[in-house]
């Protein structure tokens, strides 16, 4: 097997069992056991258990960055509600149990770690594509509409967890519908 092959292995071993159990909850032993290397080769990666989540987090950024650029088309009509049905698929398949980055913040709050800056910056980078996007549709109130945007999608997250991830969806682009509406 590749030195890549065991990374990603590692990677997605660490990424699902941290979204299952919470960051605190896992071990690199675990890990270790469940990616079935050896200690070394985690080592070899990732100096760190910190290290290893830092890298888990960037890999799912990057995946939902590209995740919703696929399904977003920024010259349509209404990207926004583009944005919040993409959020809900993501939801569906990839975060039906909660949101990993506000576990992250909540884990690390107050470290000063790196950790905690990946997770924070997720959250601003979003407030930054509604508005980025809200820019180039012209729209007046740019900022208050990608803060409501913003917290839209975030409460739909929340919400998955009581409701399911189908149900928030449709509640969520309902609102949305309304958002935009009213920003016209």
């Amino acid at each position: 097997m590749s030195r890549s092959t065991k990374r990603e292995i590692l990677l997605n071993v660490a990424e699902r069992l941290f979204y299952e159990h919470g960051f605190r909850g896992v071990g690199l032993k675990q890990i270790i056991s469940e990616a079935n290397i050896a200690t070394m080769t985690l080592y070899n990666h990732f100096p760190s258990k910190d290290n290893l989540v830092e890298e888990v987090l960037r890999q799912r950024e990057e995946r939902y960055w590209s995740y919703l650029d696929s399904n977003v088309e920024k010259d349509s009509i209404s990207p926004f509600l583009l944005a919040v049905e993409a959020h809900g698929r993501w939801l569906k398949e990839q975060s039906y149990k909660g949101d990993m980055f506000l576990r992250a913040i909540e884990d690390y709050a107050g470290t000063d770690n790196e950790i905690e800056n990946i997770a924070r910056g997720h959250k601003a980078k979003l407030l930054q594509y509604f508005q980025q996007l809200a820019q180039s549709k012209g729209k007046d109130n740019k900022e208050d509409l990608a803060n409501q945007i913003t917290l839209l999608l975030e409460g739909t997250t929340s919400m998955t967890t009581l409701i399911g991830a189908e149900k928030a969806t449709e509640y969520s682009i309902a609102m949305a519908r309304i958002l935009v509406q009213q920003s016209s």
